[in-house]
């Protein structure tokens, strides 16, 4: 639930948008919408965020071709659509835009696909600089949690309530919002944050008591994070001043799932200051940990190599340790999941794997 300023805000935002094309036809100008290319190669390092945001070069959607007039043209109606929703306080999904463009009057603006509705939120998000929460745009469930020594209060439709993310829920956990800026953090006793990437993992430290033990919070990433992870696990870094750590399988796929978290995605570059937390380290399966631990393994795919050579050049991975870690995962030809250290023991991973990691890099 977002405030009523912050409804505003959204509604004026856009509506200065559709104000603008306006303007443009009136003057006899070909409307036009200038966003940036949302490319690797227009990746910037932000010295001052120490986060990576999108740079100088921009892509024009411009009515003087028909494609670029049919997505001006649904810009306008989609326009239309979340300020009416913000009139009448009401929300929806990603996914039920792309159906409710069915019954739009004009066919030509109806969506081909869920990915370009997806897109034409994620622009109008940029243009408008105006995220999608508050245009009260939901994603479709994403089922994150947070399991530890946390007490907060969120606001529901039926008012606020206060609950503790271990007394007070079951060992699913405590599910994260879909706007974590509704909820106010009361008091902790958390000496870190632990994002997760698998649900099975998860499960593991839960049942083994490693959030009571260590006096951590288990975040939940749940494969590739939501935006509302990510926004929640910078929070909890920003506000109550804790270190995050990420622990991830051992393949290229994972290692983007923790620069998504400390760095940002290209598509949500936009965001990254209000996303990623760049303290964030990783805590995750290291090429060298398969050598150490005679871990299971899997060989490397032909998609595996060709995303470890990418990641060589990406700037979210180009320093010391990732060059050394992702050359030795070439050189092994291997990778490995978080559950193959169920292979040593099913306590190995809270009892020897974690504790020795997190204490090397001073976390414990």
């Amino acid at each position: 639930m977002s405030t009523k300023q912050d409804d505003e805000l959204a509604k004026e935002r856009l509506v200065d948008l559709a104000v603008e094309f306006y303007d443009q036809f009136a003057a006899g100008e070909v409307p036009r919408m200038n966003i940036p290319t949302r490319t690797k190669s227009n990746i910037v390092f932000d010295e001052d965020s120490k986060v990576w945001v999108y740079g100088d070069r921009t892509s024009t959607r411009s009515a003087n071709s028909v494609r670029g007039a049919r997505k001006l043209l649904k810009a306008s109606y989609a326009i239309e659509f979340l300020v009416n929703q913000l009139e009448e306080d009401r929300s929806s999904t990603l996914r039920e835009l792309y159906y409710l463009s069915e019954s739009w009057d004009n066919e030509e603006a109806q969506f081909n696909s869920q990915d370009e509705s997806n897109q034409l939120i994620e622009d109008l998000e940029i243009v408008s600089k105006v995220t999608r929460e508050d245009f009260h745009m939901r994603p479709e469930e994403s089922g994150a949690t947070l399991m530890g020594p946390l007490e907060l209060r969120e606001q529901t439709r039926r008012g606020e309530r206060e609950i503790h993310c271990q007394k007070d829920v079951g060992e699913g956990g405590y599910q994260i919002p879909n706007n974590p800026d509704t909820i106010d953090f009361l008091d902790h006793d958390i000496d870190f944050v632990l994002c997760v990437e698998t649900g099975g993992m998860r499960d593991r430290l839960v049942e083994n008591g490693f959030d009571t033990d260590y006096n951590c919070l288990v975040v939940h990433l749940k494969g590739q994070p939501a935006r509302a992870t990510r926004r929640i696990t910078k929070r909890l870094h920003d506000e109550l001043d804790l270190p995050v750590v990420v622990f991830t399988d051992g393949d290229p796929w994972s290692y983007r799932i923790y620069g998504s978290v400390a760095y940002g995605s290209i598509k949500s570059a936009h965001l990254s200051e209000y996303l990623a937390t760049p303290e964030a380290r990783f805590v995750g399966i290291q090429p060298e940990d398969i050598v150490e631990y005679d871990l299971p393994t899997d060989p490397l795919a032909d998609s595996d190599i060709n995303a470890l050579e990418s990641e060589l050049e990406d700037p979210r991975f180009e320093t010391d340790y990732w060059t050394e870690q992702i050359e030795l995962q070439l050189d092994l030809e291997k990778k490995a999941e978080q559950q193959a250290l169920a292979a040593r023991g099913l306590d190995f991973v809270t009892e020897t794997y974690l504790p020795d990691r997190l204490s090397t890099m001073g976390v414990l």
